[in-house]
């Protein structure tokens, strides 16, 4: 199984008016960071975590009946 590092997930029908989550991206007021992006080969859904004061938690689980957009981390060199 390959495996591949999700950098942004978009959520929704039209990509430019889709809710965007990005890896780094600051949410809940400042008080926590976007900090992994994983699928669940199990299950199809994409699962965003959050830390906050050096603890990580699930944040959201997007099922795969919802339109998703996944950009990957790539490093080309």
């Amino acid at each position: 199984m390959i495996s591949a590092i999700i950098r942004k997930v978009s959520i929704g029908p039209d990509y430019k008016n889709a809710m965007h989550f990005q890896v780094g991206q600051t949410v809940i007021k400042g008080e926590a960071q976007i900090s992994n992006i994983i699928l669940d080969v199990m299950t199809g859904n994409i699962n965003i975590y959050i830390s906050s004061k050096d603890e990580v938690h699930l944040w959201k689980s997007l099922n795969k009946s919802i339109p998703v957009t996944i950009e990957y981390d790539i490093d080309i060199e």
